[in-house]
């Protein structure tokens, strides 16, 4: 287990209905105010869960799908791709229950510090009202443009030679799980 007690292990196709689960509760608040019917809605969810989970795995065919576990049980997500000088942080969800407990937090110190090891960027979208905006900043990342909903923002990369004190030597669920030995 992590500092945080939460393992990572690859998301499997029987996890569809834990994806659709977490997306609909990442949603929910903009879904309370739309005035449809509750089928309306679940059914809206399911296709637009459906579509972002079909455009990740089109856009990002060499990415790591990682469902978060606590005591074994799925409580969020978390996407990434390595690239020769940019991990991107494709999606992070936790379910409400889970979140503001220092679960994010702790899985991005974890990414940072990996990411500085190898010198790499660490790239994102956030939507402009999502709360999670504010601790990227206060972790340092910047926002490189504003694309209407979305703030592309990065990281940049450690210095060479730079020791971070985020490295603290322990292998992650992430990094034993790895299929690539380079990262």
């Amino acid at each position: 287990m992590t500092p945080i007690d939460c393992d990572l292990r690859r998301q499997q196709d029987a996890d569809y209905p834990f994806i659709e689960r977490l997306y609909a509760s990442t949603r929910a608040a903009e879904m309370a105010s739309c005035g449809w019917p509750p089928v309306a809605v679940a059914e809206f969810l399911r296709h637009q869960c459906q579509l972002q989970y079909l455009h990740y795995r089109d856009h990002f065919p060499d990415a790591e799908f990682w469902i978060v576990e606590r005591q074994g049980t799925a409580i969020g997500r978390l996407y990434l791709s390595w690239g020769d000088t940019t991990l991107q942080l494709i999606d992070i969800a936790l379910l409400p229950e889970h979140r503001g407990k220092g679960i994010g937090s702790a899985l991005l110190d974890m990414l940072l510090t990996r990411a500085d090891k190898h010198q790499l960027a660490v790239g994102l979208h956030v939507e402009i009202d999502n709360p999670a905006r504010l601790l990227y900043l206060r972790l340092g990342f910047e926002t490189l443009n504003d694309e209407g909903l979305y703030l592309r923002m990065q990281r940049a990369a450690a210095s060479r030679g730079c020791n971070t004190s985020r490295d603290s030597g322990t292998r992650t669920a992430t990094e034993q799980g790895r299929h690539r030995g380079a990262r």
